[in-house]
Protein backbone atom coordinates (compact mmCIF):
# COMPACT_ATOMS: atom_id res chain seq x y z
CA UNK A 1 0.00 0.00 0.00
CA UNK A 2 1.25 3.45 -0.86
CA UNK A 3 2.08 5.09 2.49
CA UNK A 4 1.11 8.52 1.19
CA UNK A 5 -2.32 7.24 0.12
CA UNK A 6 -3.21 6.12 3.67
CA UNK A 7 -4.45 8.72 6.13
CA UNK A 8 -5.15 8.15 9.83
CA UNK A 9 -7.56 10.68 11.28
CA UNK A 10 -10.03 11.09 14.10
CA UNK A 11 -13.38 9.58 13.13
CA UNK A 12 -16.43 11.82 12.99
CA UNK A 13 -20.09 10.99 13.60
CA UNK A 14 -20.73 10.98 9.84
CA UNK A 15 -18.21 8.11 9.48
CA UNK A 16 -20.34 5.82 11.67
CA UNK A 17 -21.90 3.73 8.87
CA UNK A 18 -18.46 3.04 7.32
CA UNK A 19 -17.04 2.13 10.74
CA UNK A 20 -19.96 -0.25 11.36
CA UNK A 21 -19.47 -1.90 7.96
CA UNK A 22 -15.75 -2.45 8.60
CA UNK A 23 -16.46 -3.80 12.09
CA UNK A 24 -19.14 -6.26 10.94
CA UNK A 25 -17.18 -7.37 7.84
CA UNK A 26 -14.12 -7.98 10.05
CA UNK A 27 -16.06 -10.10 12.52
CA UNK A 28 -17.71 -12.10 9.72
CA UNK A 29 -14.30 -12.67 8.11
CA UNK A 30 -12.39 -13.50 11.32
CA UNK A 31 -14.75 -15.37 13.60
CA UNK A 32 -16.73 -18.05 11.69
CA UNK A 33 -16.02 -21.32 13.46
CA UNK A 34 -14.69 -19.39 16.46
CA UNK A 35 -17.85 -17.58 17.53
CA UNK A 36 -21.38 -18.93 17.13
CA UNK A 37 -23.65 -18.14 14.21
CA UNK A 38 -26.17 -16.61 16.64
CA UNK A 39 -23.66 -13.97 17.73
CA UNK A 40 -22.40 -13.18 14.23
CA UNK A 41 -25.94 -13.13 12.84
CA UNK A 42 -27.07 -10.69 15.53
CA UNK A 43 -24.76 -7.95 14.26
CA UNK A 44 -26.75 -5.20 12.54
CA UNK A 45 -25.51 -2.30 10.49
CA UNK A 46 -28.15 -0.04 12.05
CA UNK A 47 -27.21 -0.96 15.64
CA UNK A 48 -23.46 -0.66 15.11
CA UNK A 49 -23.84 2.59 13.19
CA UNK A 50 -25.62 4.07 16.22
CA UNK A 51 -22.90 2.69 18.51
CA UNK A 52 -20.08 4.21 16.43
CA UNK A 53 -21.92 7.53 16.07
CA UNK A 54 -22.10 7.76 19.88
CA UNK A 55 -18.45 6.66 20.25
CA UNK A 56 -17.29 9.36 17.82
CA UNK A 57 -18.89 11.95 20.14
CA UNK A 58 -17.69 10.31 23.37
CA UNK A 59 -14.73 10.85 25.69
CA UNK A 60 -12.53 8.16 24.10
CA UNK A 61 -10.86 8.51 20.75
CA UNK A 62 -11.89 6.77 17.56
CA UNK A 63 -9.43 6.68 14.66
CA UNK A 64 -10.26 5.99 11.04
CA UNK A 65 -7.85 4.75 8.37
CA UNK A 66 -8.70 6.14 4.95
CA UNK A 67 -7.12 4.91 1.74
CA UNK A 68 -7.12 7.26 -1.25
CA UNK A 69 -9.52 5.97 -3.87
CA UNK A 70 -11.20 3.52 -1.48
CA UNK A 71 -12.35 5.56 1.52
CA UNK A 72 -12.45 4.11 5.05
CA UNK A 73 -10.53 0.83 5.42
CA UNK A 74 -9.89 0.48 9.17
CA UNK A 75 -10.66 1.76 12.65
CA UNK A 76 -9.23 1.85 16.15
CA UNK A 77 -10.95 2.88 19.37
CA UNK A 78 -8.79 3.88 22.33
CA UNK A 79 -8.68 5.66 25.64
CA UNK A 80 -7.94 5.07 29.31
CA UNK A 81 -7.41 1.48 30.43
CA UNK A 82 -10.57 -0.08 31.80
CA UNK A 83 -8.68 -2.36 34.21
CA UNK A 84 -5.99 -0.31 35.95
CA UNK A 85 -5.01 -3.31 38.13
CA UNK A 86 -3.04 -4.74 35.19
CA UNK A 87 -0.62 -1.78 35.32
CA UNK A 88 -1.44 -0.13 31.98
CA UNK A 89 -2.87 3.37 31.71
CA UNK A 90 -4.03 3.28 28.06
CA UNK A 91 -6.02 0.76 26.08
CA UNK A 92 -6.87 0.10 22.46
CA UNK A 93 -10.45 -1.11 22.73
CA UNK A 94 -10.96 -2.04 19.09
CA UNK A 95 -8.78 -2.39 16.01
CA UNK A 96 -10.34 -3.64 12.79
CA UNK A 97 -9.25 -3.58 9.15
CA UNK A 98 -11.51 -4.12 6.15
CA UNK A 99 -10.77 -7.75 5.11
CA UNK A 100 -9.98 -6.58 1.55
CA UNK A 101 -7.07 -4.52 2.96
CA UNK A 102 -5.47 -7.04 5.33
CA UNK A 103 -1.70 -7.35 5.01
CA UNK A 104 -1.30 -3.89 3.48
CA UNK A 105 -0.07 -1.95 6.52
CA UNK A 106 -3.41 -0.54 7.67
CA UNK A 107 -3.25 -2.28 11.06
CA UNK A 108 0.33 -1.12 11.65
CA UNK A 109 -0.64 2.46 10.76
CA UNK A 110 -3.63 2.35 13.11
CA UNK A 111 -1.48 0.97 15.96
CA UNK A 112 1.11 3.71 15.41
CA UNK A 113 -1.63 6.33 15.36
CA UNK A 114 -3.20 4.90 18.52
CA UNK A 115 0.16 4.88 20.32
CA UNK A 116 0.74 8.49 19.22
CA UNK A 117 -2.70 9.56 20.52
CA UNK A 118 -2.20 7.78 23.85
CA UNK A 119 1.24 9.35 24.24
CA UNK A 120 -0.22 12.77 23.42
CA UNK A 121 -2.72 12.17 26.25
CA UNK A 122 0.24 11.51 28.56
CA UNK A 123 -0.29 7.76 28.77
CA UNK A 124 2.82 5.68 29.15
CA UNK A 125 1.58 2.16 28.38
CA UNK A 126 -1.11 0.33 26.46
CA UNK A 127 -3.15 -2.87 26.63
CA UNK A 128 -5.15 -4.66 23.89
CA UNK A 129 -7.51 -7.59 24.46
CA UNK A 130 -7.92 -10.09 21.61
CA UNK A 131 -9.96 -13.27 21.31
CA UNK A 132 -7.57 -16.11 22.16
CA UNK A 133 -8.38 -17.87 18.86
CA UNK A 134 -8.15 -14.75 16.72
CA UNK A 135 -5.72 -15.63 13.91
CA UNK A 136 -4.37 -12.05 14.10
CA UNK A 137 -2.92 -12.49 17.63
CA UNK A 138 0.47 -12.82 15.92
CA UNK A 139 0.03 -9.22 14.71
CA UNK A 140 0.06 -7.82 18.25
CA UNK A 141 3.20 -9.82 19.03
CA UNK A 142 4.81 -8.61 15.79
CA UNK A 143 3.99 -5.05 16.91
CA UNK A 144 5.96 -5.65 20.12
CA UNK A 145 3.09 -6.61 22.41
CA UNK A 146 3.75 -9.11 25.17
CA UNK A 147 1.15 -11.53 26.47
CA UNK A 148 0.41 -10.11 29.91
CA UNK A 149 -2.99 -11.49 30.93
CA UNK A 150 -5.84 -13.85 30.08
CA UNK A 151 -9.53 -13.70 30.89
CA UNK A 152 -12.88 -15.11 29.86
CA UNK A 153 -15.72 -12.77 28.95
CA UNK A 154 -19.21 -13.63 27.72
CA UNK A 155 -20.76 -12.52 24.43
CA UNK A 156 -24.49 -13.34 24.18
CA UNK A 157 -23.89 -16.01 26.80
CA UNK A 158 -20.92 -17.60 24.98
CA UNK A 159 -17.71 -17.97 26.99
CA UNK A 160 -15.06 -16.01 25.12
CA UNK A 161 -11.39 -16.51 26.06
CA UNK A 162 -9.21 -13.43 25.58
CA UNK A 163 -5.49 -12.65 25.74
CA UNK A 164 -4.19 -9.28 26.88
CA UNK A 165 -1.21 -7.89 24.97
CA UNK A 166 0.73 -5.06 26.63
CA UNK A 167 3.23 -2.38 25.70
CA UNK A 168 5.25 -0.45 28.27
CA UNK A 169 7.10 2.73 27.33
CA UNK A 170 4.97 3.97 24.42
CA UNK A 171 7.09 7.09 24.04
CA UNK A 172 10.06 4.92 23.11
CA UNK A 173 8.21 3.33 20.18
CA UNK A 174 8.88 4.90 16.79
CA UNK A 175 5.79 6.68 15.54
CA UNK A 176 6.22 8.34 12.19
CA UNK A 177 2.66 8.75 10.90
CA UNK A 178 0.87 11.90 12.09
CA UNK A 179 -2.77 11.64 13.06
CA UNK A 180 -4.77 14.38 11.40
Amino acid sequence: MDDVALCIRQARAEDAADLARIYIDSWHDTYPGILGHRLLGAMSLKGHTARFRAAAKGPGMLLLAEQAGHGPVGLAGLGAARDKALGFDGEIYTLYVDPAFLGQGVGRALMAGAFQCLTHRRMQSCLVWAHAKNPACFFYEAMGGRRVAARTTHLLGEATPEIGFGWKGLAALRQNRPVL
